[in-house]
């Protein structure tokens, strides 16, 4: 992937249908969904993630989000 960055985290919990990650060398928390997860990981598992910048998704939430302004404010395309 061009200009991905990879980030490494440890499962520090599960909550529910959530796990709770501690991201990085600060060990940031976040909570991210079980669901995306790969199966059988453990509490003080570590994993790899990587991010991208989605360029198509941007522009399409973008251009969602002034659509529903432009209805909001009666302007309808």
């Amino acid at each position: 992937m061009k200009n991905a960055v990879k980030i490494g985290a440890v499962i520090d919990r599960f909550e529910g249908d959530n796990a709770v990650l501690l991201v990085g060398r600060e060990e940031q928390q976040a909570v991210f969904p079980v669901a995306g997860l790969p199966e059988g990981l453990s509490e003080g598992d570590y994993i790899r993630m990587v991010i991208s910048y989605d360029a198509k998704a941007t522009k399409a939430a973008l251009e969602e989000s002034t659509r529903l302004l432009d209805e909001l404010r009666g302007r309808r395309l």
